[in-house]
């Protein structure tokens, strides 16, 4: 069989689902890529599961942060405390923990794969793929580094909103984590809403999904993403949506790439959360 590259939504600890889909697409770690879209850890029983297959295989696996796996690099490190909610307890206390939290902060923001651009959330309309890819390293690079501990409690918050080119220091690693990670909903002028977490048509006045932005800099370009379990299952031309909330007793996701071709790959998932929680 030709090697295919496998675009993976939301995982979020569902270990036995990533097996499970993995079977079910025919991948195989040492003859084809495949690609994580971020959140491989919490809400889900087995996060740890999760690190130790993903790590196994090596430079074949492509992971993208998301906001969960931010989330524990944030509380492994004293940024964040522990949610009730949290369920990367496994993680911390494994006795290699310091291994998993330095592995996990080495992965990616976003990077083209296969003809695709790869972020687990959004792009904001100012951006085209050269851009979003240049400001994913520098944070990328920010992350890998020595200011890592420095820069965690620093790295929450909504503000700013909105891009501009000037940005810098704190400020513009912030927006880049929070539209990489954490986009769903924007206005025309790019200025990012967080409180929204529903599907696309409950998008007050003002605010539509950040890939409907008319005349977005990135249109045109393929972009695979997950995130937003509530916006469902999107195979277009030029757009993957593939988090299609495996946690909440929905499906773990994938599509196998050959090529121009695009096949969806999907297993149900046994509920580990109910939504809202």
């Amino acid at each position: 069989m030709a090697a295919m590259h496998l675009l993976i939504g939301d995982v979020q600890g569902c270990d036995d689902a990533l097996a499970r889909l993995l079977a079910e697409a025919g991948a195989s770690p040492s003859r084809d890529r495949i690609v994580l879209l971020g959140d491989l850890v919490n809400r889900g029983p087995a996060s740890l599961a999760v690190l130790r297959r993903v790590a196994a295989w090596g430079d074949s696996a492509v992971r993208l942060l998301g906001n969960h796996d931010l989330h524990l690099l944030a509380v492994a490190h004293g940024a964040r405390r522990l949610q009730a909610d949290d369920s990367f307890g496994d993680v911390l206390a494994d006795p290699q923990a310091a291994h998993w939290t330095d592995w996990l902060r080495h992965g990616r923001l976003a990077v083209r794969e296969a003809g695709w651009l790869c972020v687990h959330a959004g792009l904001l309309p100012q951006w085209d793929a050269a851009q979003a890819l240049a400001l994913a390293g520098e944070v990328e690079a920010l992350l890998r580094g020595p200011a890592l501990a420095g820069f965690l409690p620093r790295m929450y918050g909504n503000t700013p909103a909105r891009w501009h080119d000037a940005l810098a220091g704190d400020d513009r690693h912030r927006l880049v984590i929070n539209a990489l990670t954490r986009l769903r909903l924007c206005s025309a002028d790019g200025s990012m809403d967080f409180k929204v977490k529903e599907g696309a048509d409950a998008a007050p006045p003002g605010l539509m999904p950040w890939f409907q932005v008319p005349g977005r800099a990135s249109a045109g370009e393929r972009i695979a993403f997950g995130h937003w379990s509530t916006l469902g299952l999107r195979v277009e031309p030029t757009l993957l949506a593939l988090d299609t909330g495996c946690v909440w007793g929905g499906a773990l996701s994938a599509a196998c790439v050959r090529g121009d071709r695009v096949e969806l790959v999907q297993v149900p998932c046994a509920q580990a959360r109910r939504p809202g929680t």
